[in-house]
């Protein structure tokens, strides 16, 4: 993919510009393509917190605007290749913009990535130069139709498209394009293993349950946010293992072990509160992570744990508990003497937040956390906090 120096010239002066403002300079410059230089403007300055190391480089290309978007982040990506290991060989049947790949196929001998798209795959062969990765054979094709006929690999990475033909989002694993429920014995017939990145909004135990052969589920969230489920299937028969991942930090648990834990009664008091990442939240690892941390969670449905200890390395955010509440009014009253605005959050409470934020006439804001809550043996409290 060529671009003339002119236009190489306009991007690099105005990559930190308004875009939008850009775009009506377009007269300006006839010896400029302004369509191709705002697409790298607008995916550079996506890149910056996206991908970081790839914006640092010069001479990466970007795609559109829509691309960009599904793209994986590097975060994301880097977790992905540390979780691939090291390989012979590895094959990506659906690459896109190549970022997953790009991570991956640094610990492999040998890679190939397969793209329909031929803009992408030139987008792609153009970056994988500039990022050195001479070993990746960058391929226009079919996924599905090249797996029919590969060679052996250690492992293949697959992301379904999760859009119908109308663009609109799907969820579930069988109407992605390619539907690898169908594809799962020839996926396991041709690699060691398998690694399906699927929605964070799919049911993972379902996707477990129908694909079978899963041996890890990798739910992984950036800032507190749900991005990615992988699956990782393999023909090595082993336990099934989660992985909840936030930021760095991995809540690890086998399903099995918890199914006969029991969630023990509230103490009599308690000063710590602790909210479980998304991740963890995801999963649905309750029993495990109040045994695990020993913790114990104020009612069945509620998802928020307390202990009378502060808990090191919880994954999750750790609150001083200074006062608890009824939705008594005189109790209320008392409670939120000098407190003009605080961040309110309700779990498994009759009122949504907007709601009860007018109840309380409070501003939203500030270093004072109320959340909102069933406790057991107490109905409906509000625990005001500190972090």
């Amino acid at each position: 993919m060529r671009i003339n120096q002119a236009t190489l010239d306009f991007i690099q002066q105005h990559r930190t510009d308004d875009v939008r403002r850009l775009a009506l300079q377009g007269v300006k410059h006839p010896e400029v393509d302004i369509t191709l230089a705002l697409e790298q403007i607008a995916g550079w300055q996506k890149a910056r917190t996206k991908l970081p190391s790839w914006a640092a480089r010069d001479g990466i290309i970007y795609p559109s605007h829509l691309s960009m978007e599904q793209c994986s982040s590097e975060a994301t990506a880097i977790y992905k290749a540390r979780i691939a290991g090291k390989g012979r060989r590895f094959v990506d049947l659906t690459a896109g913009f190549g970022v997953d790949a790009a991570f991956i196929a640094e610990g492999f001998q040998q890679a190939v990535t397969i793209e329909q798209q031929e803009k992408l795959c030139a987008i792609t062969s153009e970056n994988y130069k500039v990022l050195g990765l001479d070993q990746v054979e960058v391929r226009c094709g079919n996924g599905v139709e090249y797996l029919h006929t590969m060679e052996y690999a250690d492992l293949i990475f697959i992301d379904p498209a999760r859009r119908d033909e109308h663009g609109g989002r799907t969820y579930g694993i069988a109407d992605c394009t390619p539907n690898v429920l169908e594809l799962r014995e020839e996926l396991l017939a041709k690699a060691d293993r398998v690694m399906i990145k699927l929605s964070p909004m799919l049911d993972c135990r379902k996707a477990v349950e129908d694909l079978k052969a899963v041996c890890e589920v990798h739910i992984i969230s950036v800032d507190n946010e749900c991005k990615e489920l992988l699956l990782i299937l393999s023909n090595e028969a082993k336990p099934l293992q989660v992985f909840c991942v936030n930021d760095g930090q991995i809540f690890t648990f086998i399903p099995a072990s918890t199914s006969s834990f029991s969630l023990p009664a509230l103490p009599s008091s308690f000063q710590y509160l602790y909210v479980p990442n998304a991740s963890i939240m995801k999963a649905g690892c309750f029993g495990e992570l109040a045994e695990r941390f020993q913790i114990v969670s104020l009612d069945k449905n509620s998802h928020l744990f307390v202990s009378d200890r502060e808990v090191p390395d919880f994954p999750g955010r750790c609150f001083v508990i200074e006062k608890m509440t009824s939705m008594n009014k005189r109790e209320l009253k008392e409670a939120l003497t000098d407190i003009r605005q605080a961040n309110i959050a309700v779990r498994n409470f009759p009122l949504s937040v907007a709601e009860l934020r007018k109840r309380l006439k409070l501003q939203d804001g500030g270093d004072t956390y109320i959340f909102a809550t069933t406790v057991a043996g107490k109905g409906h409290q509000l625990l005001i906090c500190h972090k």
